[in-house]
């Protein structure tokens, strides 16, 4: 089914995960093992053009070949007979060098391999985009006054520029993983029958390290037909990844709702709204991002379950990875994509929180004014008193500044310029100027490195 495919996915990875693609990458894996045999001197060169030429999809019936594949158990055996026969009808004998000495399984696992390098390249752009949108917002914002929630209430005041840094340093932390699992793990599947390579009579390594270098693939130690954990811990890291974007979607829309508004979704023609209140505005691409968040991990365990492989060659769990590793790819990939796409025009409204700040009469400044007092009175004492003082806020609706100035047992101790200070946000926000630092100048390495 199609009809979700532009709120959930992004078109460049789809594209690379379509039916026409997928062939593709497989006929890649059959012309590079013809022209790797024949560099080492296993079939002759120029039956080995005579292969290399006919691995083009457009040779071939997409349909037919989903068709034996039901029948198969897999798209390849249908497929390799087919090349078989496109070759012999212009080189009888370049005929029988196709597909030798590999099994189903390494052509579909490395075809895999050759998709994910490429799908992962698009999400490692629009990361670094994302990353760059991130970065200037809390370049931006690093001075503007928030609440900070915990429990989702009102706690104590930050900045929002410290609210985007915490999205900041996640995917960059993603961008980091992603990119050193592209080069550990991507690697060729070339093994055989059962992983000894038996059918090439001794010159399987030799042959396996022509084709690896042709398709710009490392060789791994040993063949791992049955060894998933590369694959998975790839398929992990994007389900982390997918996430950290269900985090920053989740803050947005929290951060949006009607008594909040403190930030909003771009408007536009078409966009957020509702099929039967005029007045809505909804987080579209929130709602995206969280429904992805909510789909992946599921298929990450798959991905987990499906490690406990039988012998040499799986029984159905192989089979089970087909589908998934390809699903969890496109949906963490088109969540980053619509995500990125959004937050240059994310709307943020300062008067807003600066607003929201005192919508507790004062109360979230209570720590900051006993921490003050604990210097002088002890924490407990402090703590007491000043829980006192909220308490009347609450029970009287006037602003704790004005309670704390009517306490006697407070002149002592605190001035009324002692207290116009403390009721102060921009006296009240910690080390958000270091932290923000840090991850902008890692935001930036990063950037450099990459």
């Amino acid at each position: 089914m199609k009809l979700y495919d532009r709120i959930f996915r992004h078109e460049p990875i789809e594209h690379i995960f379509s039916e026409t693609e997928t062939i593709q990458s497989l006929l890649h894996f059959e012309a590079a093992l013809a022209r790797a045999e024949a560099a080492v001197g296993v079939i002759p060169e120029p039956d080995a053009r005579a292969i290399s030429a006919a691995c083009r999809v457009e040779h071939f019936s997409i349909e037919e070949i989903t068709k034996l594949g039901a029948q198969s158990g897999n798209i390849l055996i249908p497929l390799v007979r087919m090349l078989t026969e496109h070759v012999a009808k212009t080189n009888k004998d370049a005929a029988r060098f196709v597909h030798l000495g590999a099994t189903s399984q390494d052509a579909i696992d490395t075809a895999a391999v050759l998709q994910l390098r490429r799908a992962l390249e698009v999400v490692d752009r629009d990361l670094s985009l994302l990353i760059a949108t991130l970065a200037s917002l809390t370049a931006k914002h690093r001075a503007t006054p928030v609440v900070a929630r915990t429990w989702m209430q009102q706690a104590l005041p930050t900045t929002f520029g410290y609210i985007t840094a915490g999205w900041t340093d996640a995917m960059t932390r993603h961008r980091s993983r992603l990119s050193a699992l592209r080069a550990q793990n991507l690697m060729l599947q070339f093994g055989g029958a059962v992983g000894t390579l038996a059918a090439l009579s001794g010159r399987g390594p030799d042959v396996a390290k022509a084709l690896a270098e042709d398709l710009r693939l490392p060789v791994p130690p040993i063949p791992w037909h049955t060894h998933r954990d590369r694959l998975v811990e790839i398929a992990a890291a994007l389900g982390m990844c997918a996430g950290s974007l269900g985090k920053i979607a989740q803050d947005i829309a929290l951060h949006g709702q009607t008594e909040i508004a403190e930030l909003a979704e771009p408007s536009g023609e078409n966009r957020g709204g509702s099929s039967t209140m005029p007045h809505k505005r909804n987080p579209i691409t929130c709602a995206s991002v969280l429904a992805t968040a909510i789909r992946i991990p599921a298929l990450v365990s798959t991905m987990l379950t499906s490690m406990a492989q039988e012998h040499q060659r799986a029984l159905g769990a192989w089979q089970a990875e087909w589908e998934t590793l390809p699903e969890i790819v496109s949906l963490t990939g088109g969540a980053l994509h619509h995500l990125s796409a959004m937050l240059p025009c994310l709307i943020v409204d300062p008067a807003r929180m600066l607003l929201n700040l005192d919508a507790t009469n004062g109360l979230i400044y209570a720590e900051a004014v006993t921490m003050a007092l604990a210097d002088r009175l002890g924490k407990m004492p402090a703590h007491m008193l000043i829980e006192n003082a909220c308490k009347k806020t609450g029970d009287e609706k006037r602003h704790l500044k004005e309670v704390l100035k009517a306490e006697p047992g407070l002149r002592d101790y605190l001035t009324p310029a002692d207290l116009e200070s403390l009721f102060d946000v921009r006296n009240y926000l910690g080390s958000v100027d270091v932290f923000i630092d840090r991850v902008l100048a890692d935001a930036a390495t990063q950037e450099v490195k990459n």
